[in-house]
């Protein structure tokens, strides 16, 4: 049996020592999960974008620790080989140390093996602390979701020679802080590539371009699920939302026609029970 997914082996892997680019994909549930593993990916990210390819709303915002809770517990009991990063939402790590290591803590018991928070240097007294009570913790700076209204939209970050440097002091913050890899999102790949050759751990991009040491792309992205919106850096590798409503709309039409279901689809009586049933059918009548 392939062994499991560890959080040092991921902290290990760089492209420039000779290492394969990391493999991240979300997934929300156990089948999504089972998916996933058996793809190979190596990371699974129960993440915050649950809010919008889930449970139908407009921003990542109004997902709560319950509902990533509720999932990353889904996932883990796929028992996938691929190491579960728990995304911590927004407000469950903004408010105090304690509440911070008390809402990872939740993660963990669901299934996480480690957590994933967003920001720079304004983050490091949370990421001490939990890597102080041994949960490992993922970075994820550029554009950072959670920061949609600060930001005036989802817009590409680091733009400037100033901000571009910024990032990189900002990954190795956290880095010295003690995460094991960052995510860099929504960034030029010029300054991704500069960030991910600033550290010792593991960049793993989406919106970053090709220089990171991984990426990672949303479940519903890739397969084609989720059309309302496709940002840029998605490369769709499936059209499953119409295959699916084509499959759905089949078996609404064989419903209405009484196509569905035939005979080898229905359960019967032996014949002597079925004849007896037919008499007393008759009887009754």
């Amino acid at each position: 049996m392939t062994k499991p997914v560890t959080v040092p082996a991921i902290a290990a892997a760089k492209v420039r020592n000779g290492d394969a680019p990391l493999v991240m994909l979300t997934a929300y549930d156990a089948p999504g999960a089972r998916m996933v593993d058996e793809a190979g990916a190596d990371l699974i990210l129960v993440g915050d974008s649950l809010a919008m390819v889930v449970l139908g709303y407009d921003d990542t915002l109004q997902v709560t620790v319950d509902d990533m809770a509720h999932h990353t517990a889904a996932v883990a009991r796929a028992k996938p080989r691929a190491l579960i990063v728990g995304d911590l939402p927004w407000m469950s790590y903004h408010v105090s140390v304690e509440e911070t290591v008390r809402n990872a803590a939740q993660l963990v018991r669901a299934g996480a093996a480690c957590v994933k928070l967003e920001g720079g240097a304004e983050r490091i007294p949370m990421i001490e602390a939990l890597i102080s009570a041994q949960i490992p913790v993922m970075g994820h700076l550029g554009l950072t979701p959670q920061s949609v209204n600060a930001f005036g939209g989802f817009r590409v970050q680091a733009k400037s020679t100033e901000a571009a440097l910024r990032l990189v002091a900002e990954a190795k913050a956290l880095q010295h802080a003690g995460v094991f890899a960052i995510v860099i999102e929504g960034v030029p790949d010029e300054v991704a590539a500069l960030v991910t050759e600033s550290l010792d751990i593991p960049t793993i991009g989406i919106g970053a371009g090709a220089s990171c040491d991984g990426q990672v792309l949303v479940f519903h992205d890739v397969l084609g699920i989720e059309d309302r919106f496709v940002p840029k850096f998605v490369r769709r590798y499936a059209d499953v939302k119409s295959v699916a409503v084509a499959a759905l709309k089949a078996y609404a039409d064989d419903v209405r026609s009484g196509a569905f279901p035939d005979h080898s689809e229905s359960y019967h009586l032996d014949e002597e029970t079925s004849t007896e049933l037919a008499l007393y059918g008759r009887s009754t009548d």
